[in-house]
C-alpha cells in the first residue's frame, strides 16, 4: 500500500454509516508520522493485530510481547537494525529486547512464533527493564495526531498527567485507545468499540500501510541491505529457485570433477546441495554467480553464515570459471541450453549478463569481474552483523 489514504477509509466508513461521523480518520493517519524509533511502527502493528483477533482490552506487557515476536525475524534472521547504530551501539529499544531474549533463551533465529512467546514468558523477569523502556513515550506519542482538536496542551513530562489529558481529549475526539491506572507494564489499554469496528473492517489496508511505512524507515536505516521488503517475516523456502541451476551443475558433474570449495574433496553428484556463497537471507536472490555445489553434510552448519573470504573466494571463483567455460563450449551445446534455462530465475544482474558471462573472458578477467561485484556485497553483509562460518 503506497500510502494510508484517509479519504478511501472515510468513503468505506460512510457506506457503513454507523460510526463514520465519530472517528478522526485524519488523526489516525498521523499515528506513524515523524517517528524517532522504529518501535512506533511495531506498536501500532501489534495493536491492529490484537484488535483483529477480537481483543478489546489488553496491557502494555501484552502489546510489547507482540512487538518482540513481530520484530524477531528481521533482527535475528536478517540482521536488520531497527533504528540504526550509533558508535557501535544499537539505538532501538525493541532491537535490544529481541537480542537479549535471543541471548538468554538460545532460541534459533528461525524459531516459531509460539516458541518466541513461550520464551518471553519464561524469561519475563530478565526482560523487564527492556520492556519497560519501550513504554516510556510511544503509547502516548502515537496519539499526538488526535490532540489538535483540543485547546489544551499536552504535558509530556508526566505520565500521570498525560493519562488524564488523554481522557479529556477522548471526550472531545474519540481515541483508538485510552489507558488505565496501573503502573508500568501492567498498565491497561482499552480499545474504543468504534475504532475496533473500523480497524477490523480495514485490517488488510491498515497493515499494508504500516508495512509500507516500516519498510521506508528500515531501508533508510539499513541502506546497504538488499531486498528489505522481504525481510519482515520468516523466510519462505518456496521463494528459492534453484532447479535450473541444479540441472546445470548436474551436467557439469557428469563429465568434470569439481572440488568442494570448503573441503577440496571431489563433489559427489548424488550428495551435494546448491548453496549461496553470500547467504540468501542477505542477498534475497538466487543469482547464478553466487551459487555453488557443496557437500550436503556441510550445508546445515554453514546455514546463513559467511564463509571467510580468504581462502574460499578464489576456490569459489575457480569453480565458477569452470562452469563459465562449459557454458561456452560449442562442442557441448547442452551446457548453454541449460544455462539459458537459468535466465528466468537466476540471471538478472546487469553486470553478470554484460560482463561476467560474455564470451572470451580469461580466468583473470572473469575472477576480477566476480570479485569486483561480490566483494562489496560480502562486506555489506559483514557490516550488517552476519557471522563468519568457522569450519570445524
Amino acid at each position: 500500500m503506497a500510502d494510508f489514504d484517509p479519504k478511501k477509509i472515510e468513503y468505506s466508513l460512510r457506506i457503513e454509516g454507523d460510526y463514520y461521523n465519530q472517528l478522526d480518520i485524519e488523526g489516525f493517519s498521523l499515528m506513524m508520522k515523524n517517528p524517532s524509533y522504529c518501535y512506533k511502527f511495531y506498536w501500532l502493528e501489534a495493536i491492529v493485530n490484537l484488535i483483529s483477533e477480537d481483543v478489546t482490552e489488553t496491557t502494555f506487557d501484552e502489546i510489547i510481547n507482540e512487538m518482540i515476536v513481530n520484530a524477531w525475524y528481521s533482527v535475528l534472521e536478517f540482521h536488520i537494525h531497527l533504528s540504526g547504530i550509533v558508535v557501535g551501539e544499537v539505538k532501538d529499544g525493541l532491537e535490544r529486547a529481541v537480542k537479549k531474549l535471543s541471548d538468554i533463551s538460545e532460541l534459533p533465529a528461525n524459531a516459531s512464533k509460539l516458541e518466541i512467546k513461550n520464551a518471553i514468558k519464561e524469561h519475563d523477569a530478565e526482560l523487564k527493564a527492556e520492556k519497560e523502556q519501550l513504554t516510556n513515550m510511544v503509547p502516548y506519542r502515537a496519539l499526538a495526531g488526535f490532540f489538535g482538536k483540543v485547546d489544551e496542551t499536552a504535558d509530556w513530562e508526566s505520565t500521570r498527567r498525560m493519562i488524564a489529558y488523554i481522557e479529556r481529549v477522548n471526550k472531545v475526539n474519540i481515541l483508538p485507545y485510552t489507558l488505565g491506572s496501573s503502573s508500568k507494564l501492567k498498565k491497561e489499554v482499552y480499545f474504543n468499540p468504534s475504532w475496533i469496528k473500523m480497524i477490523q473492517d480495514n485490517t488488510v489496508s491498515i497493515l499494508g500501510w504500516i508495512q509500507f511505512e516500516k519498510v521506508k524507515w528500515l531501508q533508510n536505516n539499513n541502506p546497504e541491505v538488499p531486498g528489505l521488503v522481504y525481510k519482515l517475516a520468516p523466510m519462505d523456502e518456496k521463494m528459492r529457485k534453484l532447479n535450473a541451476v541444479r540441472k546445470l551443475w548436474d551436467a557439469v558433474l557428469e563429465i568434470e570433477s569439481v572440488s568442494d570449495v570448503f573441503t577440496d574433496n571431489p563433489i559427489d553428484s548424488k550428495k551435494y546441495d546448491v548453496d549461496h556463497f553470500i547467504p540468501w537471507s542477505f542477498v534475497m536472490n538466487d543469482e547464478l554467480w553466487n551459487l555453488m555445489p557443496m557437500d550436503s553434510s556441510l550445508n546445515s552448519s554453514k546455514s546463513n553464515k559467511l564463509p571467510e573470504w580468504e581462502p574460499f573466494f578464489i576456490k569459489f571463483a575457480n569453480n565458477q570459471y569452470l562452469l563459465y567455460q562449459m557454458i561456452h563450449d560449442k562442442e557441448r551445446p547442452i551446457f548453454h541450453k541449460r544455462f539459458e534455462a537459468c535466465y528466468k530465475d537466476n540471471i538478472h544482474s546487469i553486470w553478470a549478463n554484460q560482463e561476467l558471462y560474455r564470451p572470451g573472458n580469461t580466468i583473470e578477467e572473469f575472477e576480477n569481474i566476480l570479485e569486483k561485484n561480490m566483494r562489496p556485497v560480502y562486506d555489506s553483509a559483514r557490516r550488517q552483523g552476519y557471522e563468519l562460518w568457522k569450519i570445524s
